[in-house]
């Protein structure tokens, strides 16, 4: 629900704990990345609820990020689904980072593999997002200036449109 966004400004420790307490057993948790080549936003939700709050801003080298980092958090995380946003031009066909992105999602896959974590990773069209998120932001007082990151929220939203499609 795109409601449900909210800007975390007390840091990862009180999403960490939210999330924990809230999330039963039999619940699995959704990492969505919305992939680029010089940052990642990240979302975390969850299967029963279906809601999605803003994780995380990584940085990238080039479209690659730090992979011990990023293993490390779908690890800890116990994430067992994961959403990599596609950048599709808006008549559907691929674009240059939307072949990024593929080959992204296929390394991370094989990454996933090495290290024995049992998470899948799915493809998602995310046309639209990041306006979506500016708007969102800028309406909210998320944001001050128009360079201030959304990328986390653009992952909230790419993960909403995931849910809607289940």
């Amino acid at each position: 629900m795109l409601e449900s966004i909210t800007k975390n400004t007390s840091g990862l420790a009180q999403v960490s704990q939210s999330i924990d307490d809230a999330t039963p057993k039999d619940t699995n948790l959704v990492l969505a990345l919305d992939y680029g080549v010089k940052k990642m936003g990240m979302a975390l939700g969850n299967t029963l609820t279906r809601n999605s709050r803003p994780f995380e801003i990584l940085a990238m080298n080039n479209g690659q990020p730090d992979w011990d980092n990023l293993l490390g958090i779908i690890d800890k995380w116990k994430i067992q689904h994961i959403v990599v946003g596609l950048p599709l031009n808006m008549d559907g066909s691929d674009s240059m980072l939307s072949k990024r992105a593929h080959k992204f999602a296929r390394r991370l896959a094989h990454r996933l593999g090495e290290e024995h974590l049992a998470a899948d990773v799915v493809m998602v069209d995310e046309r639209l997002t990041s306006i979506e998120a500016r708007q969102m932001a800028w309406e909210h007082g998320w944001i001050k200036h128009e360079r201030d990151p959304i990328d986390d929220i653009a992952a909230c939203i790419l993960l909403d449109s995931y849910f809607s499609q289940q």
